[in-house]
């Protein structure tokens, strides 16, 4: 039986009051939310969206990189208690290496780090047309999303995706605070945490024309989904097909040519 505890931990937090430093402890914990807790419900801003985060995950899924306690979600709740209040966010997408196995068969509704698992290595957030929450650094409640994956998660990597433009942004988090990465000569970023590099690309998947990110391996192939592996093996064997009807008929050919000159091409040995 696995037995959620409460854990804390301190974070300062530098603010500026009438131009004298002024330091803040925000406390905080990592607690379970009640049963009955009810998750405000919050559409995605396009259909774009989910598109892009299945997109992510079906590689993964195809390359057998997702195992039972790997958390792999998207607009899912996570959730830490800053200074006895509550704060959720939901980002578009979301890894976290190990989790614990949940109590029961039913399907998380939301995750609390430290006393699940472990704290999400990377998230992702898609740009969308709303107040560019995205790069908040709002430090008082209900806080803005880049503080609380910088200060209060401390998540590894921060990417943002414009999938209207193709821009892709990843952060590190270094000596406390996200430090903008450049992309190799390709365009792509290494991604430890898979062993794979991640992009952009532009094309069509699912009735859906745009920007998309997507996963190259280590020699800097593209990995294809699997309607694009799907499409190569049909034409695979369209090609094996056709090479087959040329030695057939290159065979009867023979055959008759053989037939001509009184030679039976079925006692040749």
């Amino acid at each position: 039986m696995i037995r959620y505890q409460t854990f804390e931990n301190k974070v300062m937090v530098v603010t500026q009051d009438n131009l004298k430093q002024k330091a803040i402890a925000l406390t905080v914990t990592w607690e379970k939310l009640p049963e009955d807790f009810q998750l405000e419900e919050k559409p995605v801003e396009n259909t774009g969206q989910p598109l892009i985060a299945g997109a992510l995950r079906e590689i993964l899924e195809l390359r057998g990189l997702i195992g039972p306690l790997i958390l792999i979600a998207s607009n899912f709740g996570i959730c830490a208690t800053v200074n006895g209040e509550l704060v959720i966010k939901a980002p578009d997408w979301v890894y976290v290496p190990s989790v614990l196995p949940p109590e029961s068969r039913i399907d998380r509704k939301s995750y609390t780090p430290n006393l699940e698992g472990e704290i999400p290595t990377i998230v992702m957030e898609f740009l969308s047309e709303t107040d560019g929450g995205e790069y908040s650094v709002k430090r008082t409640f209900p806080p803005g999303k880049w503080f609380f994956y910088e200060q209060i998660l401390q998540v590894p990597t921060y990417i943002i995706f414009d999938p209207e433009t193709g821009l892709l942004e990843v952060y590190r988090l270094q000596n406390g605070n996200y430090e903008l990465e450049f992309p190799d000569e390709e365009g792509r970023h290494w991604m430890a945490d898979f062993g794979l590099y991640l992009g952009t690309w532009r094309g069509e998947k699912e009735q859906r024309t745009g920007y998309w990110l997507r996963w190259w391996d280590e020699a800097g192939n593209l990995l294809l989904w699997g309607v694009e592996q799907l499409s190569v093996e049909r034409e695979r064997a369209l090609r094996e097909s056709e090479r087959a009807d040329r030695e057939r008929e290159r065979a009867d050919r023979l055959a008759e040519y053989l037939r001509d000159r009184g030679i039976n091409p079925d006692e040749i040995i």
